[in-house]
């Protein structure tokens, strides 16, 4: 699931990365190109609401390129981002 705020007044946004709590059985970091593809600047933190999440802020009208990096060095695309291809998910904030 991907949420997207309302711009900020310093032309801001946030987006929160969340998967369902059942499907991250180990540590899962979100990469992208708003972090250089690093692994554990953005893990995903198990929630109350039955989700692990974590919220990243970019720039309002970016393109963000994104994976999810699970531990065993396992990788996976988002489903609700705007466009999955072989370069990865796709968000248009």
């Amino acid at each position: 699931m991907l949420t997207l705020s309302r711009p900020s007044a310093t032309g801001s946004r946030s987006i929160t990365f969340a998967l369902p709590a059942d499907q991250v059985t180990g540590p899962v970091s979100v990469v992208g190109t708003f972090n250089d593809w690093t692994p554990g600047v953005h893990v995903l933190r198990r929630r109350s609401n039955g989700t692990a999440s974590v919220k990243v802020s970019v720039p309002a009208g970016a393109e963000v390129r994104f994976r999810y990096l699970a531990d065993g060095g396992v990788w996976f695309d988002d489903p609700a981002a705007d466009l999955v291809d072989t370069q990865g998910s796709l968000l248009r904030v």
